[in-house]
């Protein structure tokens, strides 16, 4: 592994890592509920995917009783 001769600069270290940000999430509307949610993925309000039901999503009322 080399050794650099000279320190880089913090300049030339923040052009570098500009590039390395965090991405806002990309959403779209579920075809069955149209809440949001992350594309190619099982839709966390309805439970379904691809036009039928993948999961059981539970009950607003069980989260209130706790």
């Amino acid at each position: 592994m080399g050794l650099t001769k000279r320190r880089f600069s913090k300049s030339r270290t923040a052009k570098r890592r500009a590039h390395f940000k965090a991405r806002t999430v990309t959403l779209v509307r579920c075809p069955k509920c149209h809440s949001p949610m992350v594309p190619h993925r099982v839709c966390p309000t309805c439970g379904t995917y691809a036009g039928r039901q993948v999961i059981e999503v539970r009950e607003e009322e069980e989260k209130s009783k706790t």
